[in-house]
């Protein structure tokens, strides 16, 4: 299904009993709806409405930049569009520093807030590093990003023994069009949320795993420690995606915070 938010279309996947209480969960850059797949089952007694960014899977992916801010009203908008009121927020990574934007600017649209293999600020150095990798996009194509990405995001362990995991999200980075990578680039590029997340009221869950090197463990625990109340869970033999590496564990920690609200 789609939604016309601002003059593009969303992709969104939603599922579950009608009347249940509503999961909103946004994927990481390079990645759609389908980065979810192994979540599905153990939230089979939500609604769980998966939204493909602007940019990504299934969405438009107009011409950038982007800004944090507008991913974050793009999913107001997909609520909007579904009335949708209130919703559990799950965000990984990218989606995970939307879900901060949402937390300061939208909390009355929140019921609680899981922030997964994310972090509040990148550093000023860092800002060269996602100019190269726009740059590299652009002149050799997403397929250039493949391997490279890979290797952050799942343990070489894991790779060898879940090839059917791991080719489906290398298929995924190559396929991502230019133009979404390059601007949600440039918005992760300006993140600098550390200063607003003692603003931030709603419930608020912090998942990372335990060998993250892009979003370490202490990334995490700066974002456990600047925002009232935030509990952490930090997730053994998983890298940048712990939802797929480490599912069950993941899933259970995510339960049971969802049920607590």
């Amino acid at each position: 299904m789609k939604a016309e938010v601002g003059g593009i279309e969303l992709y969104y996947n939603l599922q579950g009993p009608e009347q249940a209480p509503v999961v909103l969960m946004s994927h990481s850059l390079m990645c759609s709806n389908a980065m979810w797949d192994a979540q599905m089952n153990a939230l089979a007694d939500y609604r769980v409405l998966r939204v493909d960014t602007r940019g990504h899977g299934s969405s438009d992916a107009p011409e950038g930049p982007y800004s944090l801010e507008a991913l974050a009203e793009d999913f107001i908008g997909v609520l909007d569009h579904l009335g949708f009121e209130k919703v559990h927020y799950v965000g990984l990574s990218m989606g995970g520093m939307i879900g901060q934007v949402l937390g300061v600017e939208h909390s009355t649209r929140l019921l609680s807030l899981t922030l997964c293999d994310t972090m509040c600020e990148i550093p000023g150095a860092a800002g060269s590093m996602w100019q190269d990798r726009i740059a590299l996009a652009e002149t050799e194509g997403m397929g250039a990003h493949v391997d490279g990405t890979i290797e952050r995001w799942f343990s070489e362990s894991f790779c060898e023994k879940r090839p059917d995991l791991v080719d489906p999200i290398r298929e995924l980075i190559r396929t991502t069009p230019v133009a979404g990578f390059t601007g949600c680039c440039l918005a992760i590029s300006k993140l600098q949320m550390t200063a607003k997340l003692p603003e931030i009221k709603t419930p608020t869950l912090v998942i990372v795993g335990k060998d993250d090197p892009g979003t370490p463990v202490s990334a995490a625990e700066q974002m456990q420690h600047n925002i009232p109340g935030a509990k952490l869970v930090v997730i053994d033999d998983a890298l940048h995606l712990s939802n797929i590496e480490q599912p069950e564990v993941f899933n259970s920690a995510l339960k049971d915070f969802l049920s607590q609200n």
